[in-house]
């Protein structure tokens, strides 16, 4: 018999794929009314033991109690009928549905009449605090709406167990405080919260207990009012490690990428990018910000030459690159590095190996008919090495890798190739603290090397200690370029909805 008071316990959970041991014994706890943090580097086994516990995989070992009760989860209808209810970082919804639609699909809701629905909505909602238009349709709302509609979907559902992974990935910091407030709120009804983050800062402010997994075992778990970010950091790496990010100052910074009223518009009509104008020089980091869908996706798209813009000028060094495709920018002796957003859709093959993908890179450099992978290979291992890549050898699929191992084939890849203008986008997406560091490190490298970086980030802090200045996106338009040492996360934040700060305030001093 399991302990009664907790809302769900873990004991003994093992799990391998093929000869991959993802997870070891692992040990974890709620009690009800309780936030739990998850926390551990990338491939520590968190996702896995999630995915066992919402129903998608079935443990080999090991014991799963709710209530004190033993239980079998063998599909996410298991899962869900015994109260357990995962909010994805990617939403599971349907555009063209309203808020209640979404909510009631899959359910018996959508035989009862439409005013005894909204009354069950509006209750969920007032018990809660949510603010959502139960009419409203998914496509017109904002990532915070979309993610209120995920956790009142699983909460109608029943659910008194609620697991998030990377809830404030995609958040304003004024959109972070008000999830927190729900969930605080949510704690106090005594539902039992899993948060799987890699924001320490968020972990100390927003959780009870902290679990730590490393290499798929269970270290440690320990009250969040007696510890701090450096300890935790400490408990999922196993030394110490240094959390400064540094931005050096570079002298002799020549322009060297200039948009002027760049705008691009999308097939129905819309604009993606509107009136957009900067330039960024050598040596520096331009941060780029704002909540998802504001343009950052299609601008670096189209510095990168993959969008051709409908208005406007780029300038690479003063010669124009409107119109030419990415292999006629490289010919050109430009080289731009980038990393999308969607590493496994245009970033890397996921059937094919870290040398291979590696190759991909260097292909056009082989001369005569025979490929030469040597090369491919030795940087594959060395950034094995350098990374702390986990993967059983180069050749295995990278579709086979966690999410987080896979953000690290291709950063280091892009990182790897020297470019002259570096376009990251989010490329510590996923990444543990140790990895993420290592990255701002790589990023730092390139800039003292001369390189001009565009950082397209979610981490406010990270930005404001990264970048040299930061650019801030809204619908697709500029709101601002400002010096990150004369504003504030908050300043940032209402930029990114759309609100101009005073005139002077936090202004880039040209």
């Amino acid at each position: 018999m399991g302990n009664e008071s907790y809302a769900i316990e873990c004991r003994g959970i093992t799990k391998r794929f093929g000869t991959v041991l993802a997870n070891d014994n692992i040990n974890l706890a709620v009690r009800k009314g309780e936030i739990l943090a998850l926390l551990g580097e990338n491939g520590a086994g968190k996702t896995t033991l999630m995915n066992m516990l919402s129903g998608i995989y079935h443990p080999d070992a090991g014991q799963i109690f709710i209530d004190g009760n033993q239980v079998s989860i063998n599909s996410p209808n298991d899962a869900s009928d015994l109260g357990i209810g995962m909010i994805h970082q990617h939403f599971k919804l349907v555009d063209v549905y309203t808020a209640a639609e979404n909510i009631i699909l899959g359910t018996s809701g959508k035989l009862k009449n439409k005013k005894l629905l909204k009354e069950e909505i509006t209750e969920l909602s007032d018990r809660y605090g949510f603010n959502i238009d139960p009419d409203k349709r998914i496509y017109d709302m904002s990532v915070s709406e979309k993610q209120t509609v995920e956790i009142m979907k699983v909460l109608y559902r029943g659910a008194n167990i609620l697991i998030l992974d990377e809830p404030t990935a995609v958040l304003t910091p004024q959109e972070t405080e008000r999830l927190f407030v729900i969930l605080r709120r949510m704690k106090e009804q005594g539902n039992a919260i899993i948060i799987i983050t890699h924001k320490l800062n968020e972990v100390m402010a927003i959780s009870d207990r902290v679990t730590i997994l490393r290499k798929g075992r269970s270290v440690e778990t320990v009250n969040t009012s007696e510890t701090n970010e450096k300890h935790l950091t400490e408990l999922m790496v196993g030394c110490a490690v240094d959390l400064l990010i540094e931005c050096p100052e570079m002298d002799n910074k020549e322009k060297v990428l200039e948009l002027y009223h760049v705008s691009v518009i999308n097939p129905d009509g819309s604009r993606a990018l509107n009136d957009v104008s900067f330039d960024i020089r050598s040596g520096e980091v331009l941060g780029i910000v704002g909540v998802a869908g504001s343009g950052q996706k299609e601008l670096c798209e189209t510095i990168a030459g993959l969008i051709k813009p409908n208005e406007g000028t780029m300038l690479y060094r003063k010669e124009d690159i409107v119109g030419k495709t990415p292999a006629e920018i490289i010919k050109m002796g430009i080289f731009m590095s980038f990393v999308p957003e969607d590493r496994l859709g245009m970033g890397l093959v996921s059937g094919m190996g870290m040398t291979d993908n590696m190759l991909l890179k260097k292909y056009n450099d082989n001369k005569g008919i025979f490929v030469d992978r040597k090369p491919a290979k030795e940087l594959a291992d060395r950034l094995v090495s350098k990374l702390g890549i986990m993967t059983p050898d180069t050749d295995t699929p990278v579709r086979m890798l966690s999410g987080g191992n896979v953000q690290k084939v291709l950063i280091g890849r892009e990182i790897e190739s020297n470019p002259n203008v570096l376009i990251t986008a989010y490329p510590v997406r996923g990444l543990d603290i140790n990895s993420s560091y290592m990255v701002y490190d790589l990023i730092n490298f390139q800039k003292m090397k001369g390189a001009a970086i565009v950082y397209v980030g979610e981490d406010l802090d990270v930005m404001r200690l990264l970048s040299d200045r930061i650019l801030v996106l809204c619908a697709g338009e500029v709101v601002g370029i400002v010096d990150p040492k004369k504003v504030t996360k908050e300043d940032i934040g209402l930029m990114m909805a759309g609100k101009k700060l005073a005139e002077g305030v936090g202004a880039y001093e040209q």
